[in-house]
């Protein structure tokens, strides 16, 4: 819980503290603060934006509460979250050089302590790296309020202190640094006669109370040569316990009857208890064992990204560009499966497993793969759920739009979707803390930090020479200084970074770990990113080679009239550098039953073939043409017809058309008790082409429709925390925040019978009220009032009255820094200020 003492409260800080005083409170010390300081801190934490505090003490005690402490810590570099937490352990206040020393560690030590302080010395530490980055840590804790106060009385913040620092008497328990607490706070419970007997076991003269017997050992556990001293005399047992507790945990167990190596280290002190069978490492005795250091390792600069491997940056750009085109193919691809009926949605949201395994297997892709395009169509508002009673995943008629667009164009708006979305493809498949499996498109896949680690990964990618990569193990330990993670064990941003990493690559950001000229150039411009790949994609062809072996091969991308014509007349066989197609009866009847003639599909071929028709594919369409549509279904329930006898003959002797219940209606008619479709999926079992047909006995072309949602926005992103304000934000809240405090800490006249409200608001008569405020308008005066707004809520405020009439007072509003205008019923009170406040 903050205090007074640490924000600041209205009763003890009226009026900012004298020149050249130190400010006692975190609000005496924003109020020193220019207003681009204060932008700054609003800036580094938006949290204390909302709602916009009243004054500064206000928003001393925002800053101070736990929820804003723990988001600004969780914000800190490993360096600084270092230095606030050798803070949490430092006497407070702290000047600058024990802060120092806290970090850096002695320089020298005495002869004495050779071999006393084994653990001290077994980590290198960088003093002059840590020297020259401690004052841009603690400036960074200062911008951000969690340290404040001069040099020589740096203080943390108490909320920040109570969340570093060890809780005493608490097993298992330490601050980050590993230390215990202190002796004056593992002690705090232990008798005067035990404190005296550690004072005798450890060469110390008696005390006549508690308070001094606890200052005296600790005032040996600081002394560099009496420690020393006294742990050269320690048994070998012993100094290898202390060696396993002076980097923690601290907290250890012993048994009602110690060995004599823990009774030594428990008549000195060295070992305090914690309750019963339960001891600790006080913090001091563990600083010595340290040669003086909080950290076992600072970390003053952030890892190198190393080793870099070199690349031609040609070849990173041209392959990313081919996967680019490849990423604008497969989303293609998915969408216009989806199409003609998509997917059911589940009823708690997103697509089934079996859905997403047939969709995988229809793109020869993996199941992350394929639940990563998905995310990415939705995030970029091209798939939805068309919301109708059987839920679908279609496309949306944004997605005709997008197909307009040109190639890069395309890609552009996929990549920047991306890069923006805080869905999380790869949480697919992982169950959450309730054991359900989180699905794809499905609910719960938001992560606040996404779009800032895929900014962040891109842009440590963007600083290395172009062509270069790193491994990604160097990426995680830049990201981990720069963001330490809360645990172990739940590490999200080194995941959603590997992720980053991986969906660049399958999105044609990079190639071989390194950013292409695109992916550097999306980090400025949208539109740069496009025009940067435009060069690089691969010119859509309008030609294919026909081969005997009814295969058509595709030498690269097609324009899109081709290829969607020629996924109709024919079967993808593979992909690749090149794509091959396979003519087949079946592709070639559905063709047919798009409308097509023979006459149109011999013409297609022989226009976009460099190679000539081959004599088996002309064949073969010749043979599926003459025989597709010489029998006719119609509704009767359904029957069929064909002007040659002969075929309906062989129909009915054929034992496989017993289901469908034919009986012969004349020579040319059949008729059935199946449905017309049932009827055309039967007979094309058989072996033959039937077409269906109208009333009118035109042929019907069986084409399925294309489906769409009704127009849909994109999903918009779940924001990790509250937005970063803008510049015009930042300044009408530093000016208000400055007029709330003006009015809350200017003097006021003491009046001859003070009265005021329980809140502190003036309380005058009306008669009172009037004149004071009329007095105000002829001298131009600014005024104190007490105001109770239709809601309820009272605020005081410095006005300057420029006219009073009909009820109501216009006045200029120093809190709100407008001119406003107040029914004089509402105004509670009203007071003079005082002579010399301007």
């Amino acid at each position: 819980m903050t205090t007074s003492r640490e924000t600041g409260s209205t009763a003890d800080t009226t009026g900012s503290p004298g020149v050249g005083s130190a400010p006692r409170t975190l609000a005496e010390e924003l109020r020193t603060r220019p207003d681009d300081a204060l932008a700054g801190l609003l800036r580094a934490r938006p949290d204390l934006l909302n709602p916009v505090p009243g004054d500064l003490t206000q928003l001393a005690t925002r800053a101070s509460t736990r929820a804003s402490v723990v988001r600004a810590l969780d914000r800190l570099d490993r360096f600084a979250l270092q230095v606030a937490e050798a803070l949490a352990v430092a006497p407070d206040p702290c000047p600058y050089p024990t802060l120092a020393a806290l970090m850096t560690g002695w320089e020298d030590l005495p002869d004495a302590e050779d071999g006393a302080a084994d653990g001290a010395t077994d980590v290198a530490t960088d003093v002059a790296a840590v020297a020259a980055e401690l004052p841009r840590a603690v400036a960074a804790l200062r911008e951000q309020a969690l340290v404040w106060g001069g040099e020589d009385r740096l203080r943390l913040v108490r909320t920040a202190r109570e969340l570093l620092a060890p809780a005493p008497h608490t097993p298992g328990v330490s601050s980050p640094t590993g230390l215990g607490p202190a002796v004056a706070e593992a002690a705090s419970g232990m008798s005067p006669g035990r404190l005296q007997e550690i004072l005798a076991s450890a060469g110390l003269p008696a005390t006549h109370d508690p308070v001094s017997a606890v200052a005296a050992l600790t005032g040996l556990f600081c002394d560099r040569r009496r420690m020393a001293a006294l742990l050269a005399g320690a048994p070998a047992e012993a100094v290898a316990v202390l060696d396993r507790l002076v980097w923690g945990p601290p907290h250890g167990t012993v048994t009602a009857d110690p060995a004599p190596h823990l009774r030594w280290l428990l008549d000195r002190g060295l070992l305090l208890p914690t309750g019963p069978g339960g001891v600790v490492l006080p913090r001091e005795a563990a600083l010595h064992l340290r040669a003086g250091r909080a950290h076992r390792t600072p970390e003053p600069l952030p890892p190198e990204l190393a080793p870099v491997t070199e690349h031609s940056v040609r070849l990173v750009d041209t392959t990313a560009a081919g996967q680019a085109f490849t990423a604008l193919t497969t989303v293609e691809e998915l969408l216009g499966a989806w199409e003609t009926g998509g997917p059911l949605v589940l009823r708690a949201g997103g697509l089934s497993v079996r859905d997403l395994k047939r969709t995988a297997a229809a793109l020869d892709a993996t199941e992350a793969a394929t639940a990563f395009w998905a995310e990415l169509a939705y995030a970029a508002g091209l798939l939805a759920s068309d919301g109708e009673v059987d839920e679908r995943y279609v496309p949306t008629p944004a997605y005709d739009d997008w197909l307009l667009l040109p190639a890069e164009q395309r890609w552009s708006r996929l990549a920047t979707a991306w890069l923006a979305a805080t869905r999380t493809a790869g949480l697919v498949g992982e169950k959450d803390a309730k054991g359900r499996t989180a699905a794809a498109l499905g609910p719960d896949l938001d992560r606040g930090p996404a779009p800032e680690v895929r900014h962040r990964v891109l842009t440590l990618l963007a600083g290395l020479p172009e062509g270069a990569a790193v491994p990604p193990d160097a990426l995680l330990a830049r990201l981990r200084w720069e963001r330490p993670p809360r645990t172990a064990t739940d590490d999200l941003r080194s995941r959603l970074a590997l992720w980053t990493l991986t969906e660049a690559e399958q999105l044609g950001l990079t190639s071989r770990g390194a950013l292409s000229g695109h992916g550097r150039a999306l980090l400025r411009e949208p539109a740069a990113a496009a025009g940067a790949l435009a060069p690089l994609l691969p010119e859509p062809l309008d030609h294919v080679l026909l081969q005997a072996d009814l295969t058509a091969v595709a030498p690269g991308p097609l324009r899109r009239p081709l290829a969607r014509t020629l996924a109709v007349l024919a079967d993808v066989e593979s992909k690749g550098g090149a794509t091959v197609y396979r003519f087949t009866p079946d592709s070639v009847r559905r063709a047919l039953d798009a409308g097509r003639t023979a006459a149109d599909l011999r013409a297609f071929l022989t226009e976009h073939s460099r190679t000539p028709v081959p004599q088996p594919l002309a064949y073969l369409v010749d043979d599926i043409a003459r025989r597709h549509g010489r029998l006719r279904v119609g509704a009767a329930s359904s029957y069929l017809r064909c002007d040659d006898e002969s075929v309906l003959a062989e129909i009915l002797a054929d034992r496989r058309s017993a289901p469908l219940r034919l009986r012969r209606l004349a020579a040319s008619v059949l008729a059935s008790q199946a449905s017309p479709d049932a009827l055309l999926e039967g007979l094309r079992a058989m072996g033959y082409a039937p077409a269906a047909e109208s009333a009118e006995g035109d042929v019907v072309v069986t084409r399925a429709d294309t489906h769409r949602t009704p127009p849909r926005t994109p999903p918009a992103p779940v924001p990790d925390g509250p937005p970063v304000p803008d510049a015009t934000l930042l300044g009408a809240a530093v000016r208000a925040i400055r007029a709330g405090d003006l009015a809350s800490t200017t003097p006021r006249k003491p009046a001859a019978a003070p009265a005021t409200t329980a809140g502190g608001l003036p309380r005058t008569t009306s008669a009172d009220t009037l004149a004071t405020v009329q007095a105000a308008v002829l001298t131009g005066a600014a005024v104190w009032i007490g105001y109770v707004n239709a809601d309820g809520a009272a605020s005081q405020r410095v006005i300057a009255p420029i006219r009073v009439e009909g009820g109501f007072v216009t006045a200029y509003d120093h809190t709100a820094d407008e001119v406003r205008t107040y029914p004089l019923h509402r105004i509670t009170g009203v007071a003079e200020l005082a002579d010399d406040v301007v």
